[in-house]
Order: structure tokens, then C-alpha cells, then sequence
């Protein structure tokens, strides 16, 4: 019996061996020597089937261990040079088998060549090299079965201990398609993870396949039976493999893990090619988008709309650098435009913007801009000199408490930026405006959001008039998770800092979008126009930010209340507790677009225009008061500082009032 550490060592060994962690050197010596091994009796067997004795009297010792060295030299030789060793065994394939098979074929011929230079083929008949060639194959091929048949069952057995007694993760990927059967064999492939967990199971979407196995391992059940499996199974790790478009399942599988503790990855199968490996590296935490970003809808016809209104187009990206700004630009370029311009008043923005264009883009004919909207000289000059066929207009001020405290500013920039480059857009007869507007401008009860509906007012107004070539459009959505300033950066920087998180008001709600999406459709929608037209995206159900809250706590591996705390502050000045796309008196027709609605919105007012420009001649001497007190005579559905006003009827439903006081 061999004492304990040896047989450890052995073992280690073993194990070592078959999860592939041996140098290169050490690897092909193995299979060279197994080759050979198998060459040599192969040869014996067919010389025993041909005279049918283990040792034929015809044949003398000398000739045997002759005969014996030249095939076997001759025949690992011949496999070399035929690419049996440049293959890994792990990932043998049908081409594998093939190229065996070749080798295989060659190497009995050339042995036979070098038997006959040998001794003329003295006592070794013909008929041998016919019996050896067959065997040769089957010893080849059997062994590299074997050894992916024995890696394959260490894999699944790990988790019982088979290897010395080690603990093993058991391990369940969401998904049983052939994107998460394609990462089990990537899985079980790599040592860090096979050494360390073991798939107990699938869970696919629906109970047909249920107990049906794939490599061995057992569909599970479905997400709805999700919890049932948990408590009998009793995994360490969840790892959701499913298209992205389950994101209402990803949703529930995440709050169950978070209810019972249990780690979850997702695969970014966005990353994923249906013709490559997968990568481990490609599994990844859950984060917000994923859990909050809604379903994707292919439009049929999006990509002939976009080809057709931006391919070989010069197109201008007010605003370039921001959130919205700097995706539209990532979008454009993948159309092929003559000439995308990039104009921004921040330099450094600016400078990332064209880093990243040169990077992803380096044949993009395009120009990087600091210029100002406030300044018509300047966009003047930038129109006159590039000439631009589109405009997308994403310049714009729109953090709430800021605009609040400076109110000229959303009126130079917001107002002013805006009616400078839409009448520039008419005076040089560009083809398309389109203005990127906010939910904040209905019924606003900020200066950003009375601003915004200013803005879009204008654009109304020079369509109105009539006689321009330019086609208006306006698109109006809500919040985008990540974009700077919002809520979910602020979130994220408080959580790294451990708290607390600062929400407003336990009943606030907010819509949000992911900023491609949101770009993406602000795009369509501008290719819908024929001119004038309000568009509202769907932004889908509105979140509650202290739910937002608790999320972005428990995905950083926290938990609310205990490790990371939350505190109310209160509404701050101009914000609303609930955003809104539509005016009381607006309604909206369909487009060809599921997710794209187009507001019948209301008219300008004939009195808009002489309030504009008492509007753009208040100077930042002017009280915020004065500010306020003209944005109500121009934006009739502007309330300033009554936040809760609209809210009322609601909240004192749910007892947020008592005696018609405000209750925190």
C-alpha cells in the first residue's frame, strides 16, 4: 500500500494531467509516448490476427523488436508532420478526426515501405499493414474519446469530491439554448473554473426539455419553477446565459438570488459570436442596464430609414460631447456620412469625443468644433463653411436645482442657443432639424423644463411660418440610466463612499432609458418627420428612485439599510415627483414605429412671439423671480416653485397630507 502523500501526489498529478495544466513540452511528450505505445501494439495485434499466436515461430526476437522500432519511428514521424500534435485534445473536433485519419492512412503506408527496406518483408505479410490500419485508427482516436470522455466526467463528478474531497461550487446557468451549451463546454474547458465549481444543472424558459440533459447535465425545470429549484439544489452561483431580452426573468432570478444570497453573473451576450468560443472573461456582474433596460424592438425598416436619411449626408451634432450628444455621433458614424461635425462648448468632452471617433472610426470624414450655440456669428461661420444637410440639436442645459439658481443662463442657452441654430437651419434651407427636447417641458414646474417648452415652441413657430425647406422635428423622453448629472452616477459615488444614498421623496418616480436606445430612437424619429411634429418615445414604466436605490445597493453586493443607508431630503426646488410626455389638452396618433408616438401638440399662441423676446432681452442682472414671473405669461402651463401642485390630489390619497399640510 503507498503511504498517503504519495498517493496525494499522484493524485495531484493525475488531476493536473487530465485539467490540462502540464507545460506544452510536457503535454506533447504524453501524447507522443501514448502515440508510440499504440503504434507498437497495434502492429502486435495485427501480426497476432494474421498468424493467429501471440508469439509467431516464423518470426525471430531480432525481427520483431526491428520490425517493431521502424514502424513505431516511422509512424510518430509521419504523425507529426501530418498536424496530429498541433491539436489540442480537449477540443478535438470532426476536423480532428480527419486529420487522424490522413495520418493514420500515411503512417501504414510508409511503414510498410520501411518494413520492405528493412528485410523485403521477410515473415511480416501484406494482409498486416491492412489489420494495423484499423486498429492504428482505433487506438488513435480511442484515446483522445477517452481522455475528453474522462475530463468530461471529473468535470460533473467534481462537485461530489471526487478529487482528494475538495468543495466544489455547484454552479446553475439560466438558459439551455446553444449559446449557454457553448459556454458549459467553455466552462469545463478552463481550469480555474472546473478545479473550482461544477454545473449542477440548466434552466431553460419553458418545462418542455425538463429532464432532458445536455452533456450530461439535467435541465432543471423553468424560471417560474426557479425557487423550487433553489431550495432543492442549493447553489453558490447563478449564471444567467439567456438572450437579453428576458429581462423580466433576469429580474426575478435577481431578486431571489438577492433574497437567498446566492452569487450572480450574467453573460454578455452582446459580446458573444455565433461562429467563435465564448470567453469566461465575458461573464460579468449584474448591473443597472441590464435589470432596468427593456426589450429591444427591431424595426424592419430602421436600417433603410437611417441608410437613407444619413449615408453620404453632412451632418452637425450640437451638444457633441454630452451624454446624448456623443452617442448620436457613435450612431451616425456607423451610417456612412459624407461629414459628421462635432461641435461642443467644452473642450474636454470634446477632445474624449474625437479620441474615441479616431479609435472606432479612423475613416470618418469628420471635424471636431469648440463653438458656442449662443453665438450666431459663430454657428454662422460653422454652417456656411460645412454646410450641413442635418441638424441634431442636443446643446442644451438640463440639470433642475442649477437652472433654478440661474435662470438666465437656461434662457441664453436653451432659448436662445436653440432659436439661433433653427434659424440658421431655415436661412441656409438645411433639410432637417431636429431638436431633442425633455419630458420636463410638459407642464413644467422648473426653469429648465419651461425653457425646454420654450424651445420647442420656437421650432413650432418657424414651421408655422412656412416657406422653409426645413423639416422640424422634436422628440421628447425622459431620463437615461448613466447619463452625467443624473441620479444613478450620484447613487454609485455615494455607495463607493458608504452612504447614505439621498432620495428626494419616497414616492418620486422617474422614466428611464438606456442612452443608446434613447439615441437610437431619437434618430428614427427624426426620419419619420415630414415637419412640425412633437414625438414622444415610450419610456416604458416608470421607476420609483427609492426602489432605484435598493437596487444599485444590493448589485454592489450591499445591503440597504444595514450596510448602505437612505435618507429623504425632500423635493428640491423645480422638481416634480412625477414626470409626464403629454400635455392635459395633447393626444397622440401612432407611427410606423411601435415605441414612437407623435403628439397632437398644442399651438403657438399668437402672442408667443412678443413674449419671446421679453424673454431674451432679461440680462443676468434680473432677478430669478422676474425670470419665473415671465416664463408664466409665456409657458401658460408653467407653475413656479409648486412642485407638489399637480402631485396633490395623489399623494393625500396615500396620506402624504394632513390638515392640507405637507407631511415629510
Amino acid at each position: 500500500m503507498w503511504p498517503i502523500s504519495t498517493q496525494k501526489r499522484s493524485v495531484a498529478f493525475f488531476t493536473r494531467s487530465i485539467l490540462g495544466d502540464l507545460t506544452s513540452g510536457e503535454r506533447t511528450s504524453l501524447v507522443v509516448l501514448y502515440d508510440g505505445v499504440v503504434a507498437v501494439l497495434a502492429f502486435y495485434v495485427a501480426i497476432v490476427f494474421r498468424y493467429g499466436e501471440f508469439f509467431p515461430v516464423q518470426i525471430s526476437g531480432w525481427q520483431f523488436i526491428s520490425s517493431f522500432l521502424v514502424v513505431a519511428t516511422i509512424q510518430i514521424g509521419t504523425f507529426y508532420f501530418a498536424g496530429l500534435y498541433r491539436g489540442i485534445w480537449r477540443y478535438s473536433s470532426t476536423a480532428d478526426l480527419l486529420r487522424l485519419i490522413k495520418g493514420a492512412s500515411m503512417a501504414v503506408v510508409f511503414s510498410f515501405f520501411g518494413v520492405f527496406l528493412l528485410n523485403r518483408l521477410s515473415f511480416i505479410p501484406r494482409s498486416v499493414f491492412f489489420i494495423d490500419w484499423p486498429l492504428l485508427i482505433l487506438g488513435l482516436g480511442g484515446g483522445r474519446f477517452a481522455y475528453r470522455l474522462i475530463r468530461d466526467q471529473l468535470f460533473i463528478l467534481g462537485g461530489q469530491g471526487f478529487l482528494g474531497g475538495q468543495e466544489y461550487a455547484k454552479t446553475i446557468i439560466v438558459g439551455a439554448d446553444h449559446v449557454s451549451e457553448k459556454l458549459f463546454r467553455e466552462l469545463k474547458e478552463t481550469p480555474s473554473f472546473a478545479l473550482a465549481h461544477r454545473v449542477v444543472g440548466f434552466i431553460d424558459e419553458t418545462n418542455e426539455n425538463l429532464g432532458r440533459h445536455i452533456h450530461g447535465v439535467p435541465i432543471l425545470g423553468c424560471v417560474d419553477d426557479f425557487p423550487k429549484i433553489i431550495q432543492r439544489v442549493s447553489p453558490s452561483q447563478i449564471i444567467f446565459a439567456m438572450a437579453s431580452s428576458n429581462r423580466f426573468k433576469l429580474n426575478k432570478i435577481v431578486d431571489i438570488c438577492i433574497g437567498h444570497k446566492i452569487d450572480f453573473k450574467i453573460l454578455d451576450r452582446k459580446s458573444s459570436s455565433e461562429v467563435m468560443r465564448l470567453q469566461s472573461s465575458r461573464l460579468r456582474k449584474v448591473d443597472l442596464e441590464d435589470i432596468m433596460g427593456r426589450v429591444e424592438i427591431n424595426f424592419a425598416d430602421e436600417s433603410k430609414m437611417m441608410q437613407k436619411m444619413l449615408s453620404g449626408k453632412r451632418v452637425l451634432v450640437t451638444g457633441a460631447g454630452g451624454s446624448i450628444g456623443s452617442e448620436l455621433c457613435r450612431q451616425i458614424a456607423t451610417y456612412s456620412p459624407k461629414l459628421l461635425i462635432l461641435l461642443d462648448t467644452t473642450e474636454f468632452f470634446l477632445y474624449q469625443l474625437k479620441k474615441e471617433m479616431d479609435e472606432k472610426f479612423p475613416l470618418l470624414p469628420y471635424v471636431a468644433i469648440i463653438g458656442d450655440v449662443r453665438l450666431r456669428e459663430k454657428i454662422k461661420h460653422v454652417i456656411s463653411s460645412y454646410r450641413p444637410e442635418i441638424i441634431f440639436h442636443a446643446a442644451a442645459y438640463k440639470h433642475v436645482p442649477l437652472m433654478e439658481e440661474n435662470p438666465w443662463e437656461a434662457i441664453n442657452t436653451n432659448i436662445r442657443g436653440t432659436k439661433i441654430v433653427a434659424e440658421l437651419a431655415v436661412e441656409f434651407a438645411i433639410e432637417r432639424f431636429v431638436m431633442i427636447s425633455s419630458d420636463k417641458a410638459v407642464n413644467p414646474t422648473s426653469v429648465m423644463g419651461a425653457s425646454k417648452r420654450v424651445a420647442e415652441m420656437v421650432c413650432q413657430l418657424l414651421h408655422r411660418r412656412g416657406g422653409a425647406l426645413t423639416k422640424f422635428s422634436i422628440v421628447r423622453f425622459g431620463n437615461v440610466l448613466g447619463s452625467s448629472g443624473s441620479v444613478i452616477p450620484e447613487f454609485t459615488r455615494q455607495i463607493a463612499s458608504g452612504g447614505p444614498l439621498l432620495v428626494t421623496h419616497p414616492e418620486i418616480t422617474r422614466y428611464f432609458m438606456s442612452i443608446p436606445e434613447a439615441v437610437r430612437l431619437v434618430m428614427q424619429a427624426g426620419s419619420l418627420g415630414d415637419g412640425g411634429e412633437i414625438f414622444v418615445l415610450n419610456m416604458g414604466t416608470p421607476v420609483k428612485i427609492i426602489d432605484l436605490a435598493k437596487k444599485m445597493i444590493v448589485l454592489s453586493g450591499l445591503r440597504p439599510y444595514e450596510d448602505v443607508d437612505i435618507k429623504f431630503t425632500g423635493i428640491r426646488p423645480g422638481e416634480k415627483l412625477f414626470e409626464e410626455l403629454l400635455f392635459d389638452k395633447e393626444k397622440t396618433l401612432a407611427t410606423s414605429h411601435p415605441l414612437i408616438n407623435r403628439a397632437l401638440a398644442v399651438d403657438v399662441r399668437e402672442d408667443f412671439e412678443s413674449g419671446l423676446e421679453l424673454l431674451l432681452s432679461l440680462t443676468p442682472a434680473d432677478s430669478a423671480e422676474k425670470v419665473k414671473l415671465l416664463f408664466q405669461s409665456v409657458v401658460l402651463e408653467y407653475v413656479a416653485d409648486m412642485a407638489f401642485a399637480r402631485a396633490r390630489p395623489a399623494l393625500a390619497e396615500k396620506g402624504f397630507f394632513i390638515d392640507g399640510n405637507y407631511k415629510e
